[in-house]
């Protein structure tokens, strides 16, 4: 018993940690893209390299780690906006917990990392559960006929970051953050809004996004 107390701190500490690095992997990410250092993550995070280096093996480990907790967070807004009574609220409950999870910010690193057997599984699983919300909410009616399942991805991207909200952060202006983030979250709503049907004034201009365009960026080139 006296050992696991000891070990309990320990690993509570160890949790807070990884949570703190994941966190802060994310933000630099959002500001720096591809180009996110090592050093630049666990400083934010407020730890030392060393304590990153313990817990991931490298960067790519940690955005591999990083990428998969997204895929997962993708997965149970899916489930939820499923379980939703209503086709709408369960599809505009999945975006906005996307959106709000900021995985968009991800982007950047599409492509410069291996992905992991595990990645792919719950990837595939993420793509069938985002076709069948959507495929409900347009046999409801409420989802004009037009928009497909990659819109629906590639609009969670664009609206995952905040170029406003990162300047203001790398400004250091907490005063503006509120208004900046009730800003974003209008943003979002028009854009949903622009997905209901009945909403549309004209067509959707060109022929719809294929999976090629969202999939092919995470395939791994030449070192």
């Amino acid at each position: 018993m006296t050992g696991s107390r000891r070990r309990a701190p320990r690993q509570a500490e160890a949790e807070r940690n990884d949570r703190a690095l994941l966190q802060a992997a994310r933000d630099v990410l959002a500001l720096e893209g591809s180009h996110a250092s090592v050093a630049a993550i666990a400083a934010r995070a407020g730890v030392g390299i060393g304590s990153l280096y313990r817990r991931y093996r490298s960067k790519e480990e940690l955005f591999q780690r990083l990428s998969l907790l997204s895929l997962e967070h993708w997965n149970e807004a899916a489930e939820r906006g499923l379980a939703a009574a209503d086709p709408w609220d369960g599809l505009v409950g999945f975006i906005t917990s996307c959106v709000e999870f900021g995985q968009g910010t991800l982007a950047p690193i599409a492509g410069t990392i291996e992905i992991t057997e595990e990645m792919a599984a719950r990837s595939a699983q993420g793509d069938a559960l985002l076709a069948t919300l959507v495929a409900r909410a347009r046999a409801a009616g409420v989802l004009r006929p037009d928009v497909t399942a990659v819109d629906v991805s590639l609009l969670i991207e664009q609206l995952g970051g905040s170029p406003v909200l990162d300047q203001l952060r790398r400004q250091g202006r907490d005063d503006l953050i509120d208004a900046a983030t009730r800003a974003r979250n209008r943003l979002i709503a028009i854009c949903l809004d622009g997905l209901r049907t009945g909403g549309a004034v004209r067509p959707l201009p060109g022929p719809a996004p294929t999976d090629e365009l969202f999939d092919e960026r995470w395939v791994r080139g030449p070192s």
